[in-house]
């Protein structure tokens, strides 16, 4: 997208946007080797090769860090081989090529972290890194106390013994039950594994939380931004991981409030 260079000086952190004008003036600026001098002239710095006293311009992109609502019937891949839709297709208008930090699965829901800051999401990702993540779960039938207490003092699956879940009844008609479960563990399928492992039949299953971020009152669909707040809590938990590195600090945008979006 095409900007006025001043401003592209600006935000690449070269000088303030007055000072910037007068680099141009003073003949110091190329665009695609040709040398500018005229204010207001505009550029692209995603495809425009702009050199500063013969430097290449560097712009960092912004980090940012979003929460959205995953609806069923999205993969959470970049692209898909069958063409289905894919989790970054709900967030139009955003700049920035963001990417998961893990997976729901494709009939899954709920709520999914997606970042461009690739130290963040390797270290909340890292095996070593046990975080919280808390699963609404509709089954068909009763649920029994000795299926909970299955649950809740692990499983075994085709790929090892669950680690213990904590797991909460939430609700029951003549049909369905409702069971809040929460793991920090991070398996394909897991949960839906789990409940079949001791004979429940997943009918709805919602992801409401990780760690200490929650679905909120967002719809299906919708996304926010985290607060810088929340960006901060999340890369303490980051830096906890077994790499021993701490997510760097520089070039952290986080923006405040609320965009939502059907």
């Amino acid at each position: 997208m095409q900007d006025r260079l001043q401003k592209i000086l600006s935000q690449a952190g070269v000088a303030s946007r007055r000072e910037s004008e007068k680099i141009i003036l003073d003949g110091r600026v190329a665009v695609n080797g040709s040398v500018v001098t005229e204010l207001g002239t505009k550029a692209d710095p995603d495809n425009d090769v702009i050199t500063v006293d013969g430097k290449p311009l560097t712009i960092e992109e912004k980090r940012v860090y979003i929460l959205l609502y995953k609806p069923v019937g999205y993969m959470t891949t970049m692209k898909d081989p069958e063409g289905r839709p894919i989790v970054t297709d709900l967030l139009k208008g955003l700049k920035e090529r963001v990417y998961p930090i893990g997976r729901l699965d494709y009939n899954t829901e709920g709520l999914l972290l997606l970042t461009n800051d690739g130290a963040l999401a390797n270290a909340l990702m890292h095996p070593s890194h046990e975080v919280d993540k808390g699963y609404l779960v509709r089954v068909s039938g009763h649920v029994s106390p000795e299926q909970i207490q299955r649950l809740t003092e692990g499983v075994k699956l085709e790929d090892g013994m669950t680690a213990p879940a904590k797991v909460v009844p939430v609700s029951e008609s003549e049909h369905n039950s409702w069971i809040s479960i929460t793991i920090h563990e991070g398996r394909y399928r897991q949960v839906r594994r789990m409940c079949e492992a001791v004979g429940l039949s997943v009918v709805r299953l919602k992801r409401s939380r990780y760690d200490f971020l929650e679905i909120g009152d967002l719809k299906p669909g919708q996304f926010r931004y985290l607060a810088p707040e929340e960006v901060t809590k999340l890369r303490r938990k980051g830096a906890s991981a077994g790499s021993g590195r701490a997510p760097r600090k520089s070039g952290v945008v986080a923006k405040r409030g609320m965009s939502k979006r059907k």
